[in-house]
């Protein structure tokens, strides 16, 4: 696998087939390959071999045929629908999450569908999907299907959540690129929280002004994607500075969106963003695409 490639965690499920369209609608706007894997931790049979012989342990070679097969049938349905990408298929022995964590070393992005099968059964239930957004080594996408191939967006803004940490601003330059790639709208969404009614007391001045701290905080924001606006002159940037929930406010904005993108890790409104409840809730309730995005 070629630096820069589109890697897919494929396992025949829709759900995963839905990831395959996302990563060849990204692939041709960029360029890139496309490598499907199928990673599988193979069932042993374990069986008498004879007077004298030890039993022996080995892998259920069908089923291997039967998945080769499979992921070769969707490599070549996938090439044969968008000739000018370069689509290969794999099949990998391994625990999936520890497998596609090692191969994002060499990709350029993953992607994964919502939910799979096989292979894949549970990934983003759990452990084994916290450990892939925030451990591969290259922003990991997850699309989800929503049940339907028609569910995955190609239009509307992208949206991307950032409160001034290291890796949403990492965040704000994927969501920046992949915007203007798409010429589509850019949402910067920055969720804060104003001070509670008992954090003022007499004597401490007057009380604080809520608009003056609203304006404080897009201020700041402004300032934050200013370097953005003028990389990508063209690029239809809008920020939004609203005070809630960071879960609540990019699962909002993420309908009719094409994609939302987050940090591994934040501060302030998203602190834990991938780390707790918060990135459990985007994953499993926004409506598109979300891209898990850290520091290489």
């Amino acid at each position: 696998m070629s630096a820069g490639d589109v890697l897919v965690g494929y396992d025949g499920s829709p759900d995963a087939d839905v990831a395959v369209r996302w990563a060849l609608d990204e692939a041709g706007r960029t360029g890139r390959a496309v490598r499907l894997a199928y990673v599988f931790e193979w069932a042993t049979v374990v069986g008498w071999l004879g007077p004298g012989v030890a039993p022996g342990a080995w892998p259920d070679e069908t089923a291997r045929h039967e998945i080769e097969e499979l992921v070769r049938r969707a490599a070549a349905d996938a090439s044969a629908a968008h000739p000018d990408i370069e689509v290969t298929g794999q099949v990998l022995d391994g625990p999936p999450a520890l497998v596609l964590q090692e191969r994002s070393a060499d990709a350029g992005l993953l992607v994964l569908g919502s939910r799979g099968h096989g292979g894949f059964a549970g990934l983003l239930v759990g452990s084994t999907a916290v450990s892939v957004t925030a451990h591969a080594h290259c922003p990991v996408v997850v699309v989800r299907a929503n049940g339907t191939a028609a569910a995955v967006p190609t239009d509307g803004p992208v949206v991307v959540g950032v409160d001034g940490s290291d890796q949403s601003l990492v965040a704000l330059g994927f969501a920046a690129e992949r915007a203007a790639a798409r010429r589509s709208p850019l949402r910067v969404v920055s969720a804060w929280s104003p001070p509670g009614a008992g954090s003022w007391r007499p004597g401490a001045g007057p009380p604080p002004d809520m608009d003056e701290l609203a304006a404080d905080e897009r201020a700041a924001l402004e300032h934050t994607v200013a370097p953005w606006r003028r990389t990508y002159p063209e690029l239809d940037m809008r920020v939004e500075v609203t005070a809630g929930s960071p879960a609540s406010l990019l699962v909002e904005a993420s309908r009719g969106a094409q994609m939302v993108a987050v940090g591994t890790r934040g501060r302030g409104g998203l602190r834990g963003m991938l780390l707790g409840s918060v990135s459990q809730q985007l994953i499993q309730h926004a409506h598109c695409p979300v891209a898990v995005v850290r520091e290489r």
